[in-house]
């Protein structure tokens, strides 16, 4: 299946990740742990569907600089994709949601410096990581 060609499944955002990254990973073990309706996917940009994904949107899979959020024909990025995960989670991390207050340039400037940093702040996987057990039905 071409993720890039083919429609995406209906009513559930994807989220598109580093799983080799350290922080990544743990972002999508969080948002797997704390999305108690089930309401994300995840897809690992080194995976099939993910680098498909960033394709469709214009992002190098062997080298990006966001994760996204793939909602239908739309694909947040950069700050705006970390709030729409937080705010997707329910409370009390819905909460967060009101770093949308900030300015966009201030939150996406944040973002991209640790984006660029990851491996170096927190770290890089040998190989990548993937959930298990129940919640690997969630990993496309």
């Amino acid at each position: 299946m071409v993720w890039g060609l083919m429609p995406l499944p209906d009513g559930h955002p994807i989220i598109v990740f580093d799983a080799q990254c350290v922080l990544c990973s743990a972002h999508a073990r969080f948002v797997l742990r704390h999305d108690r309706r089930g309401h994300f996917l995840l897809a690992s940009m080194q995976g099939e569907a993910g680098a498909a994904l960033y394709r469709r949107f214009g992002i190098d899979p062997a080298d990006p600089d966001t994760l996204i959020v793939v909602e239908g024909d739309r694909a947040r990025r950069d700050s705006d994709a970390i709030i729409a995960i937080w705010s997707g989670l329910g409370w009390p991390w819905r909460a967060l949601g009101l770093l949308r207050l900030m300015p966009r340039g201030l939150r996406d400037r944040v973002y991209r410096w640790v984006a660029r940093h990851r491996y170096r702040l927190f770290g890089r996987r040998d190989s990548c990581w993937a959930p298990d057990g129940a919640q690997a039905g969630r990993l496309l």
